[in-house]
């Protein structure tokens, strides 16, 4: 039986601003066991960065959160930032979306991988330079130990992707957040990291959390999908429910979006409109003004998150059956 890791419930994560308040993450609820990868899929704004930076305790100070994340049983919202910065690393780790605003550019690759295991493991720096080079090895880093002396300028942006995970797997962390990994890539890199990082979970026996707005880089690594929008689940199962049995208009939308090429249409189809302000959300369902299955009832009351299925969950009034007629 899989050892629960994560369990997130009633999450909801708001900004105050001169406007009034934001809310970018509203009743999110899901859970990881333990060497799972989740993906977290939407369009910018969904609310799938903020989700996990309210993890690793990283909103920005107008931020506020509510609900719960357990941890193994021990709660990560409301924590000390001293308790936090045990925590991360050493438990949950994070690789973000751009590796070369997160790598100091004035610090030689080494110096950064090495700062993290003396200040996280006590580590010597001669042991520390030794590990930092096994991981840079793990993560397939070419000639690893003459990469050490050098500036991150000096990589390539798949060579610094593969830094800032090694540097997220040093303490052997049992959950990984990997925040849009492969967006400054191109298709032949970004099959490279998705790859390693699925190789580097059965390895280290790590539970990753992938967020992309790409459908189709989770379909090779993810066990589950969770399907935000407006802060919102619209629908979450597992990759073969998303992928084969979807039940959502949303997330109908975002995989006719994606290109085939065994497809011989000219036109790609895109989902109308764009999405909504989070301060003037609709009354009803977010995505109602973009949904060509919509229906009276969608405006006046969002759908509540229903099973459909053993374990898959949608939120939407139209029956399945309706959304592929």
């Amino acid at each position: 039986m899989l050892k629960r890791l994560l369990t997130v419930k009633d999450l909801s994560v708001q900004f105050k601003t001169p406007e009034g308040f934001v809310t970018a993450v509203n009743e999110l609820n899901f859970s990881l066991n333990v060497g799972e990868t989740l993906g977290i899929v939407g369009e910018s704004g969904s609310g799938k960065s903020q989700t996990a930076f309210a993890l690793m305790g990283l909103l920005a100070k107008n931020g506020q959160t509510s609900g719960s994340a357990l941890l193994n049983d021990r709660e990560l919202l409301g924590l000390k930032e001293k308790a936090l910065n045990k925590i991360r690393a050493e438990e949950i780790a994070m690789i973000f979306q751009d590796p070369m605003t997160s790598l100091n550019p004035y610090m030689k690759v080494g110096e950064q991988l090495m700062e993290v295991l003396k200040y996280h493991k006590g580590l010597s720096k001669s042991e520390a330079f030794n590990e930092s080079v096994r991981m840079l090895d793990a993560v397939k880093m070419p000639e690893s130990r003459k990469r050490m002396g050098m500036y991150p300028h000096e990589f390539s942006g798949g060579m610094r992707q593969r830094v800032m995970i090694a540097m997220a797997l040093l303490c052997q962390p049992k959950l990984l957040i990997a925040d849009e990994p492969t967006t400054a890539l191109d298709v032949t890199v970004q099959a490279q990291i998705m790859g390693l990082l699925n190789e580097l979970k059965y390895e280290f026996n790590t539970a990753i959390i992938m967020i992309t707005h790409d459908l189709g880089v989770v379909a090779s690594v993810c066990d589950k999908v969770l399907v935000m929008y407006a802060g919102r689940t619209m629908e979450y199962g597992t990759v073969q429910d998303i992928f084969y049995r979807p039940t959502h208009p949303y997330t109908l939308g975002l995989l006719e979006a994606i290109p085939s090429l065994d497809d011989a249409k000219e036109e790609l189809h895109t989902i109308p409109g764009n999405p909504p302000n989070l301060l003037h959300l609709p009354k009803g369902c977010p995505f109602v003004p973009r949904c060509e299955f919509s229906i009276e009832t969608c405006l006046s009351k969002p759908p509540k998150l229903d099973y459909f299925g053993e374990y898959q969950l949608r939120a939407c009034y139209r029956k399945v059956e309706e959304l592929k007629a």
